[in-house]
């Protein structure tokens, strides 16, 4: 029996409403206990003295591009990623090449990562070669070890092929995961429509995009009782119709990413590839509005949306695909923005980022109670570091938060009661 004790931590885990200066221990791979003052004698110690014991990071929305483009990503280097960010949980999204939609792909995703420094889940597509059109095969796909299905990079093109997906998902207990966009109203654009983009000179996306799109898979939601989660919301009019909607009793949630709540389209004026991602960074008003929406529940999580591109693909701003990553920076963008500002809780940060995701997908995450695995992030809540492409792990370095002093530091993950990563090492 392998037993590991982390003592004198400040534990949070808002699953349990735990925050409290407490010892944990770790009993072959699950907690154990969490009490005060604990000593057992055959553990190993680990001392957390002023440190932040709290479950792993549930980052639901991931592009490892693996199969197909692992010169920018694999599954292993993002799981490294992740680790360093004190992610636990990896929610890879199926824009692969192939395609992940089918049972073959996802059970190659499994397979390989079966060693990995984090847990990998797969999202499955909801239309084949993500066409928009012909739905794929749900039950093999979920047979096969898929936990949600999106066409996350493009919007299901009808709200028929919508609606049958919805349909066929809740009965087999699958999540849809929704790219909300309208593509006719995108026109060509690479940024937020707006004085920036006619400033520089280039073509925007109108915010109406997104928020037709949101509109729509409400509307499915309210319309069938059926529900719905909401993708990298960056509008305020994205945040209002969820709200709405939660309001009327809408089974729809939402999640956005740090980006979304802490820059803004002033940046895209440097013409760097590195601040494109789509949606694009809006406009202050949005990105007030988005931290509304997270401080009184109308998104329900912050995921990163990581979609790692390399030097060479995003040197031509004009042309440059849309993503940026975020493994490693989300859990200290959080801090810094929302919490140390005063706008939320470290608690609810956590909650945004760990428990409410995994309750959404419905895995077993997001949590320290008793006999669940010891997935576990232990950090600094108050050290500062800037925020060095080079120094990340993952195999690209398009971080939007290059440059910048970031306040929570990851000084251990644990990955079912294993150090995976330790003080900057994968271990």
């Amino acid at each position: 029996m392998e037993k590991l004790l982390i003592k004198d931590a400040f534990i949070i885990d808002p699953a349990t409403n735990i925050q409290d200066k407490l010892d944990l221990l770790i009993v072959d791979g699950r907690v154990g206990a969490i009490a005060p003052g604990m000593v057992v004698e055959d553990a190993q110690v680990i001392n957390a003295h002023g440190l932040v014991c709290a479950p792993g990071i549930v980052d639901m929305h991931v592009h490892l591009r693996d199969p197909g483009q692992t010169y920018k990503e694999d599954i292993q280097s993002g799981c490294c990623a992740a680790a360093a960010g004190g992610v636990t949980s990896v929610v890879c999204m199926p824009n692969t090449q192939p395609v992940c939609d089918n049972a073959e792909v996802i059970a190659d995703i499994i397979n390989r990562a079966s060693n990995a420094p984090a847990h990998v889940y797969p999202v499955a597509a909801v239309t084949k070669s993500l066409e928009g059109q012909s739905l794929t095969d749900f039950s093999a796909l979920k047979a096969a070890g898929a936990i949600a299905v999106s066409d996350d990079g493009r919007p299901v093109s009808t709200p028929s092929a919508m609606m049958d997906a919805m349909e066929k998902a809740e009965l087999l207990g699958l999540k849809v995961l929704s790219h909300c966009e309208d593509l006719s109203l995108v026109r060509g654009g690479i940024m937020n429509d707006g004085d920036v983009s006619r400033k520089i000179g280039v073509s925007g996306i109108h915010r109406a995009a997104e928020e037709v799109g949101t509109a729509r898979d409400i509307a499915l939601a309210g319309a069938t009782g059926l529900p719905v989660h909401i993708c990298h919301v960056s509008t305020r009019g994205s945040v209002a119709l969820i709200r709405d909607a939660k309001r009327r009793g809408v089974p729809v949630t939402g999640e956005t990413a740090p980006h979304y709540f802490m820059l803004t389209d002033q940046l895209l004026e440097k013409r760097d590839g590195d601040y494109r991602m789509n949606p694009p960074l809006r406009t202050q008003d949005d990105v007030t509005a988005v931290i509304e929406g997270l401080q009184d529940g109308t998104l329900s999580a912050i995921a990163t949306d990581h979609a790692p591109h390399s030097p060479g693909d995003k040197a031509d701003f004009v042309h440059a695909p849309n993503g940026v990553i975020g493994l490693e920076t989300s859990l200290a963008a959080g801090i810094t923005a929302l919490v140390k500002p005063g706008y939320i809780t470290l608690s609810k940060l956590l909650a945004l980022m760990s428990t409410n995701p995994a309750n959404i997908l419905g895995i077993p995450a997001g949590s320290l109670k008793i006999d669940s695995p010891a997935d576990i992030v232990i950090f600094d809540s108050s050290q500062g570091w800037t925020v060095s492409a080079d120094r990340l792990h993952g195999k690209s370095k398009n971080t939007p938060f290059k440059g910048m002093m970031l306040y929570g530091s990851v000084k251990m993950t644990l990955l079912d009661g294993r150090v995976v990563y330790k003080n900057g090492s994968i271990v």
